[in-house]
C-alpha cells in the first residue's frame, strides 16, 4: 500500500518530492576540488617548469666588471681611473691559490658553501644569532653566490628589487657553473680595499707577493676584509684587521681545518707589509676628495665606487690645475719643507676649479685644503662685513694708537686684551676704513669687533660658511680661531658673487655603466648678505692689491686684472685670498707642526696666488665687479670722511649703501663752489694727486 500524507483542509493529494542524498553532494564536491587541485598542479608544474628552463638557458646578464670607473675633468679628460684596469685585477685560476685562502674564505663567508644550492636559510639564521649574541656584525648571511652575483650584475642598493634580481642570479650561476667554478670568480672579483679586487691583487697590494706565497696568518687576515675593506684596512686600522683575523682562524679551527694551535700560532706571526701605493692620475689630492664625497656626501658604496663602470664628472678645470701645480713648484722648489695648499672655485656656483693639497702627494697625501690654520688677518672681512651692517661706512675713521681692552671669559672673570700693530706701527692720526684694510691695521679690527659685538662677528662668519668654532673674544678679529681653506673659500664667495651663500662642491654628476644619470648635483644659492655691503667691502679690498701701503701690493703689477684680497699672517701661518668675479682663490703656506715661518717664508703666499690667477684667467673675459641698486657713488676727503672740494688734496672715490652717505661738505678745506661733478670725476681718474704725484705713484689716494 503507498502511504500518503494530506495536508489538513485539502482533497488534493501532494506531489512527492525526492530528497537529495548526502553522498552525492559530497562526491560532487569532492570532485570540484580534484579539479581544481589537478588544474593548480599542472599549472604550478608549467611554470616551474618554465621558470626553470628560463634560468638554466637564459643568458646571464651582461658584467661590468673589466670596464673602469672614470673620473673626468670639466673638458671631458680622464683625471683617474679609480680601478686602474688590469694592475688592480689580475685573475687566478684557483688551482693556484693556496688551500688557506680557500679554507679562510669558505670559513667566515659561507661554510656550507659546498652543500646549499645558493641559499643557505641554516647559515642565515646562525649568522643572526651569533651577531645578536657578540652585540656586533660578526658574520654576513648571504652566501658566496649570492655575493658573487651582486658584484657582478648588481649595485650595493639595498632594495626589493635588487634583492629579487640578486635572488634570480644566484639561482642561475648555480645551474650554470660549478662550485669550483663559482669559488674562483668569487675569489677573483670580490673587493678587498685599497682598491684591489681580487685575491692575486689583494696580496701584492697589501703583502707585496703573488696569492700562491701568501702564508695561513696572511690568508686568514685577507679572508676577514671584504666583510669591510674601509674598517678593516690593515694600512689604516691595523687593531680591528687582526681581531678579524683572529675571528677567521678561530672559524677554520672550529670547522676542522687547522688546530687551535696553528691558529694561535698564525695570529702572532709578524706581518710584513707592503708599502702603502699612492695613486696614479693627475690631481691626485682633488681625486682623493672626490672619492670621499662620492663616499660620504653622495652615499655611493665603495664597492660600487671601484668595481668598475661609473663615470664621475667633476668640475676640476685642467689648465687651472696644471697653473696652480706650477705656481706652486715654482715658488717652493727651494723649501722641500714648506707645505701648501691653494683651492680655487666659481664664486657663483662654487665648483671647485683647481686644488692643491701639499708639495708631493707621493711623501704625503695629507690635504691641506681640509686642515684647519689660523687665518690671521683673512678674517677680518667677516668683522668689517658685520661693521657694514651696524653704521659703519666708508667714511668710518678711529684712531690707531696700541689700545687695552676689557671683556668677559668663559667664565666670566674680567679679562685685560692688548692690541697692537705688526711692528707697532701706527697711522698718526684717525685711520679711514678703506686705509686699515689695506694696511690691516689690528687696532682698527680689533676695535671694530668690540664695538659691533664679538657676537655679532660670529653670526657673520657662521652665515658665510665659517662652522669651526670661534670665541666672542677680542682677539676673534685678528683669526686666532683655526679654519679650513675649503672653509674660507666658501665664507669669501658671498663677497664676490653679490651676498649669496654657495657650497663648494667638485662633482657634476656620476654616470653608470649604461649612461644613465644616477646622481646629479645642483647647486643651491641662498642670500645671506646685503648685496651693497658685499660690494662696497669688495670694493674697499681692492686696496689690499691697489693702495701703495696695501699688503698685498707687492704683487700689483702681477696680476693687474679687477680683484679684491686680503693677506693674513701668523707666526706659523702665510694667507692670501682673493678673488674676481669669475674666480676665488686661497693659498695657505706654512709648516705641518706648527714650525715658526721666516720672514722670506711668510711673503711666499701672495706672489703664488698672483701667478695662479694671471694664468688661469687667460681665458676669462675682463669683468668689474656689478653696482648693486641699492648703493650710491661719492667722492670724500679721506682725512675728514665728509664730501670732497675742490680745495680737497686728496679726493676719493667711495660707495655707500644708499642713505648712509655723506651730506656735509669738508670742513677742512671749503669752497664756495662745492665741487662740480664733472671735475671730481676728473679728479677720480688720479685720486686728486698732482701729476708729478700721479706719475712717479706717490700720494694716498687711488
Amino acid at each position: 500500500m503507498k502511504s500518503s500524507h494530506f495536508e489538513p483542509g485539502t482533497d488534493q493529494e501532494p506531489e512527492l518530492i525526492p530528497a537529495r542524498r548526502p553522498k552525492e553532494k559530497q562526491k560532487n564536491k569532492g570532485l570540484w576540488l580534484w579539479k581544481a587541485a589537478a588544474v593548480f598542479l599542472m599549472s604550478t608544474f608549467a611554470f616551474g617548469a618554465f621558470f626553470y628552463l628560463y634560468l638554466r638557458y637564459a643568458d646571464l646578464p651582461p658584467n661590468d666588471i673589466a670596464n673602469t670607473s672614470k673620473l673626468v675633468a670639466a673638458d671631458n679628460t680622464v683625471l683617474t681611473d679609480l680601478l686602474d684596469g688590469g694592475e688592480n685585477r689580475l685573475k687566478v685560476s684557483l688551482h693556484d691559490i693556496p688551500q688557506a685562502v680557500i679554507d679562510a674564505t669558505i670559513a667566515v663567508e659561507d661554510q656550507q658553501f659546498y652543500s646549499h644550492g645558493g641559499f643557505n636559510p641554516a647559515g642565515i639564521a646562525r649568522a643572526l644569532w651569533v651577531d645578536l649574541k657578540s652585540g656586533q656584525a660578526l658574520e654576513g648571511g648571504s652566501t658566496i653566490t649570492q655575493q658573487l652575483a651582486k658584484n657582478l650584475y648588481l649595485t650595493q642598493d639595498k632594495t626589493i628589487k635588487r634583492k629579487l634580481q640578486e635572488a634570480l642570479h644566484t639561482l642561475q650561476l648555480e645551474m650554470n657553473y660549478s662550485k669550483e667554478e663559482i669559488l674562483e670568480q668569487y675569489l677573483n672579483v670580490i673587493y678587498y680595499g685599497q682598491g684591489a679586487y681580487g685575491i692575486e691583487m689583494a696580496a701584492q697590494t697589501y703583502f707585496d707577493k703573488p696569492s700562491k706565497d701568501l702564508t695561513l696568518a696572511e690568508a686568514a687576515l685577507l679572508a676577514g676584509i671584504p666583510k669591510g675593506p674601509n674598517i678593516y684596512n690593515p694600512f689604516f686600522h691595523l687593531d680591528a684587521a687582526k681581531e678579524r683575523q683572529r675571528i677567521v682562524l678561530n672559524l677554520m679551527a672550529h670547522e676542522g681545518k687547522i688546530t687551535e694551535q696553528e691558529a694561535d700560532l698564525a695570529f702572532h706571526e709578524e706581518l710584513k707589509f707592503a708599502a702603502l701605493k699612492t695613486p696614479k692620475g693627475r690631481a691626485p689630492y682633488f681625486t682623493d676628495y672626490v672619492s670621499y664625497q662620492l663616499k660620504q656626501v653622495y652615499g655611493v658604496a665603495e664597492e660600487d665606487l671601484y668595481r668598475g663602470g661609473l663615470k664621475i664628472q667633476t668640475t676640476l678645470d685642467p689648465a687651472m690645475q696644471k697653473a696652480a701645480e706650477d705656481a706652486v713648484t715654482a715658488h717652493l722648489q727651494n723649501h722641500p719643507d714648506l707645505q701648501v695648499s691653494l683651492i680655487a672655485i666659481d664664486p657663483n656656483s662654487g665648483e671647485i676649479k683647481a686644488m692643491v693639497g701639499g708639495q708631493n702627494y707621493a711623501e704625503s697625501s695629507y690635504n691641506r685644503t681640509l686642515a684647519k690654520r689660523q687665518p690671521g688677518s683673512a678674517f677680518k672681512p667677516f668683522v668689517y662685513l658685520t661693521a657694514l651692517n651696524n653704521s659703519y661706512t666708508p667714511s668710518t675713521r678711529i684712531k690707531s694708537e696700541q689700545t687695552t681692552f676689557t671683556y668677559d671669559d668663559d667664565k666670566g672673570v674680567p679679562k685685560e686684551y692688548e692690541v697692537h700693530n705688526f711692528n707697532n706701527i701706527y697711522a698718526e692720526d684717525y685711520l679711514p676704513f678703506r686705509d686699515a684694510i689695506a694696511r690691516s691695521d689690528n687696532v682698527f679690527a680689533v676695535t671694530t669687533n668690540m664695538d659691533v659685538g664679538p657676537e655679532k662677528v660670529i653670526t657673520t662668519a657662521k652665515a658665510l660658511g665659517i662652522s669651526s668654532p670661534m670665541k666672542p673674544y677680542p682677539s676673534l678679529a685678528l683669526g686666532v680661531f683655526p679654519a679650513s681653506p675649503l672653509e674660507l673659500v666658501r665664507a669669501y664667495a658671498p663677497l664676490a658673487n653679490g651676498g649669496q651663500k654657495i657650497e663648494p662642491y667638485a662633482i657634476r654628476s656620476i654616470e653608470d655603466t649604461y649612461k644613465e644619470q644616477v646622481k646629479t648635483f645642483r647647486p643651491h644659492r641662498e642670500q645671506v648678505i646685503d648685496p651693497g655691503a658685499a660690494f662696497i667691502l669688495t670694493d674697499m679690498m681692492k686696496s689690499v692689491l691697489t693702495d701703495p701701503y696695501g699688503t698685498g701690493y707687492r704683487i700689483h703689477d702681477s696680476f693687474r686684472r679687477p680683484a679684491a684680497g686680503k693677506t693674513g699672517t701668523t707666526d706659523t701661518d702665510a694667507w692670501m685670498i682673493g678673488y674676481t668675479p669669475q674666480l676665488l682663490t686661497a693659498v695657505w703656506i706654512g709648516y705641518d707642526k706648527d714650525r715658526l715661518l721666516s720672514a722670506t717664508e711668510s711673503h711666499l703666499a701672495a706672489p703664488i696666488w698672483a701667478d695662479f690667477m694671471n694664468e688661469a684667467h687667460k681665458s676669462l673675459p675682463e669683468k668689474q665687479f656689478a653696482v648693486p641698486s641699492n648703493v650710491i657713488e661719492s667722492f670724500i676727503d679721506p682725512t675728514t670722511g665728509q664730501l670732497a672740494t675742490e680745495n680737497c688734496p686728496v679726493k676719493r672715490r667711495e660707495y655707500y649703501l644708499v642713505g648712509t652717505e655723506p651730506t656735509d661738505w669738508c670742513e677742512e678745506h671749503p669752497s664756495m663752489k662745492k665741487n662740480p661733478v664733472d671735475k671730481l670725476q676728473k679728479d677720480a681718474e688720479t685720486g686728486g694727486r698732482t701729476f708729478w704725484e700721479w706719475l712717479t705713484g706717490r700720494g694716498k689716494g687711488e
